[in-house]
């Protein structure tokens, strides 16, 4: 490791920005440089957790930037407003690090890779189910050949809803008034659980396909008479060798990281020589192949570095002057923005449609 990774955390609108501060307080070779937010209240949990110093806390990113001089950024802004948060960074030329989703549209995605791309620096998309062992020993398999070529993937996958947890998924009982004034239910904002989770699904799913697009898309949501988003959407993708299904959910029966729901987070991915059934934070994968129908377990064993989480990975990169590969990469991130965006209409005009670009 050839220097010390200075690095700021901007906008606190995803919780998931503590979770990221954390690997960057862990790392050997990496430091908090700065954390910035328009409301100094949504930064206090990590300024207390991390001990994060005064002269390091901002609430205008542009003296953030100028003054802590970072190395690069964490971006956790609302869906809606990633282009505009990656455009801001992009002026000070350095590599971002953004939380999931892409963005909420295409044409958002295509503006954060069109600022980078002048600003020539990297762009990441952190997509957290990339760290889950089990998902990465199932992309093992298939690049191994074992279930032969992938032609179904299957996707369901939520939790009980973004606001009964918090940094860390610490368990909280969310207000109504909390509900009524959070992002994550506002439609302006890119709320809702197609949003939410849909882009893990179609952006893991293009992983698994090896960089395939499917030819149509199909989606339904719920209507919740009293939100503006959904909470439960169901997409059909169809490819040139065919069907895969994506679901998303607030409102699973418990959250999968404390104890799996039914149907099981996951993604269970069949090949013309076998499955894989891959569930969200399992210890194993379970494999069926033609040799062995009856199907049986193979551990997963924890990722290891540099490949054990979204900070140390970048920062792998980074120092290597290699290019962001997999569901972080933003060419695989933008098809399953394709595919996200198709969804979109597709429940809006309740037809299957052509992928868009």
């Amino acid at each position: 490791m050839s220097q010390r990774w200075r690095v700021a955390g901007i906008n606190f609108d995803h919780f998931h920005v503590g979770d990221l501060l954390r690997m960057v307080h862990e790392h050997p070779a990496a430091e908090i440089a700065a954390v910035c937010d328009a409301d100094p209240r949504r930064m206090e949990d990590a300024i207390r957790q991390l001990a994060i110093p005064p002269e390091r806390v901002f609430t205008d990113y542009r003296a953030c930037l100028e003054q802590a001089r970072p190395d690069f950024v964490i971006l956790c802004p609302a869906t809606a407003e990633h282009a505009l948060w990656t455009e801001r960074v992009a002026e000070y030329a350095l590599p971002v690090l953004i939380e999931k989703p892409f963005a909420a549209s295409l044409a958002e995605a295509d503006r954060m890779i069109a600022a980078m791309t002048k600003a020539g620096q990297p762009l990441a998309i952190n997509w957290p189910l990339r760290w889950v062992r089990s998902h990465a020993k199932a992309k093992q398999f298939i690049d191994d050949g074992l279930i032969g070529e992938v032609r179904e993937v299957h996707f369901y996958d939520g939790n009980r809803g973004p606001l009964f947890h918090g940094a860390g998924k610490v368990a909280k009982e969310p207000t109504l008034a909390e509900k009524a004034a959070s992002w994550f239910y506002r439609k302006a904002k890119g709320g809702g659980s197609l949003l939410d989770y849909l882009g893990y699904g179609v952006t893991l799913g293009t992983w698994y396909h090896g960089g395939a697009q499917p030819i149509e898309v199909a989606c339904l949501v719920d209507e919740p008479p009293d939100l503006e988003v959904d909470e439960h959407s169901i997409t059909l993708a169809r490819y040139a060798k065919g069907l895969s299904r994506f679901e998303t959910r607030w409102g699973t029966f418990t959250d999968p990281w404390t104890h799996p729901p039914q149907p099981p987070c996951g993604f269970v991915i069949v090949g013309t020589d076998g499955t894989l059934g891959s569930y969200d934070y399992a210890e194993t994968v379970r494999v069926q192949t033609r040799q062995r129908p009856e199907g049986y377990e193979v551990p997963a064993p924890p990722l290891e570095s540099p490949f054990a989480n979204p900070v140390e990975y970048f920062i792998h990169c980074l120092e290597r002057g290699r290019a962001i590969e997999g569901p972080l990469s933003p060419a695989v991130s933008r098809i399953g923005q394709q595919i996200v965006d198709t969804a979109c209409r597709s429940a809006r005009e309740k037809r299957t449609l052509p992928l868009l670009d």
